[in-house]
This record gives structure tokens, sequence and C-alpha cells, in this order.
């Protein structure tokens, strides 16, 4: 049923329609945020997450990882735990949880937040189909690098024991970044102005280092919400092959001006 889609193409149409036509185990990578909680405009539209994440695990390819940006909002006091919620569906639909990340945001939109702290971060959960394909970490200095390593370090128990072999090696110069990510939103998470128009656009920093990460070139992504473009933008630029849904026209109209930028290609987007 592959043969029903085509690639490097937006679909204006509800994810689910998009993903019935797919073939099973096709997919490398999904990436996107839903609309939740209605924290987003997204022109009234409502999308099943038991549904959404039954049929991706049915259509991600053993080893294949989604990428599922979610966040909550407070309601009569109390947080909503949307996350939470649609990271159990996730893992009831047959996902491990592989990853609990965190996408911190740089320059938050000021707020009142009564009496809590202000809310920077959204959950970026990383769900796997088995164990991921393909991990790629993002690497970064060790300040501690080229010193011995001692016999002793600290513990959550406290002093322990370094194992005999361990004793005496150099730290090495690089380790893998955590799990907190943060970027820059609102209008210097990208160069793109038109990209604006739509009400809650990814980082494309955010994109570029989880495609980077679960990916190799010539691998496929989606977006079950398209938006503004983001992930076609990104994933065309990192040579992944790449299709996506989005059932906004409003929307489609948005990410058509915004790529035509960086192709001539004009195969982008399908008939309704």
């Amino acid at each position: 049923m592959a043969s029903m889609l085509e690639l490097e193409k937006i679909y204006e149409e509800n994810c689910l329609t998009t993903i019935e036509r797919m073939s099973d185990d096709w997919l490398d990578m999904t990436i996107t945020s839903p609309p939740y909680d209605d924290l987003r405009d997204y022109n009234g539209y409502h999308f099943p997450v038991e549904d959404i994440a039954a049929g991706l695990f049915a259509k991600t390819r053993p080893g294949g990882v989604v990428i599922w940006v979610v966040g909550d909002r407070t309601l009569n006091g109390s947080e909503t735990l949307t996350s939470f919620q649609h990271a159990i569906t996730f893992r009831d639909a047959g996902f491990n949880v592989h990853d609990t990340m965190i996408y911190r945001k740089n320059n938050p939109i000021p707020q009142d937040c009564g009496k809590r702290y202000r809310q920077t971060f959204e959950y970026m959960f990383c769900f796997a189909k088995g164990s991921p394909n393909t991990f790629n970490p993002l690497m970064e200095p060790t300040k501690s690098a080229g010193q011995k390593i001692k016999a002793f370090r600290i513990t959550g128990k406290g002093r322990g024991n370094v194992p005999d072999e361990d004793i005496g090696r150099e730290v090495k110069a690089e380790r893998k970044v955590s799990n907190i990510f943060g970027y820059n939103v609102g209008t210097s998470s990208s160069k793109d102005k038109i990209a604006f128009g739509h009400p809650a656009i990814f980082p494309e920093q955010l994109v570029d280092d989880q495609v980077r990460t679960w990916t190799n070139p010539g691998d496929l992504v989606y977006d079950c919400f398209m938006g503004s473009g983001t992930t076609a933008k990104v994933a065309h630029l990192l040579k992944r092959r790449w299709i996506g849904s989005e059932v906004s026209a409003e929307y489609v109209a948005i990410a058509r001006e915004r790529l035509a930028a960086y192709t001539e290609d004009e195969k982008f987007f399908a008939v309704k």
C-alpha cells in the first residue's frame, strides 16, 4: 500500500487518513507535536491519540522511533497530565518509552503563573518500536578531559570504589549531551518569517537534533501535524526522505510558501 503515497509531499488531510494508506513497518521516524489541551489553535480539529498511537505503531519499522513533543495546561488549579496520559497511551499501543527528554524554552513568553514557578518546558518523549536501530548521539566536550580517573568516585550512596580496570584511565574528550535540550522559541527559532503564521512552530534546531540522532541519510521521516513545514524543511536539508499530513489548508499554504525557498520541487502537496 505504500505505493499509494508519494514521498516529499504534504497530504492535506487528517493524519489518520494518511496513516491508513501506509504499508506496515514503513516509517523510520515520526517527529511531531500534537494540538494538546487547547493550548494550540488548530482551527478546531480534534485528533484521537489512541488511534494515532496504534496507527503509528503498525506503520513504524521495528527499531523505528516516534518523537512526541507535548506539554500540559493548568486547569482549575491542577495540571492536566496530558503528557503522561499520552506516554501511557503509546506504551499501551506497544511502544517502549525509550527516553523522556525535556525541551526547555530559552526565551519563554512572559506570563503570570500565580502561585507556581514559570512554565518553561515541554516533554519530548522518544517512543521506540523495540530497541532503536539508529542512535547518533550529540556530543559535548568533557571538562575533565585527559585527567586520570582516581580510585574513588561519588555515587548515589556516597563515595564508592572505581573498578580496578578504570583506575588511571584518562577521561574521554567527549561525552553524550544530557536529555535536557534548550532552544529559542518564537521569532528567534527560525529565519523563515512566513512560518510564524502558524501559532506554535517547532524550533528548527529541535527537529535537526532529533532527526540527526535517530535517523541516517535516506531514512523516512513523518510528521502527522506538519503545520508550517519545519520537519519537511529540516529533513530535506539533512537528506532524509519525508512525508507529512496537515489537515488545515491555511497551514498547508504557509508550508508551501516556506518550502519554496529551499527547493524547486513542485510536488510537495497532494490533492485533498
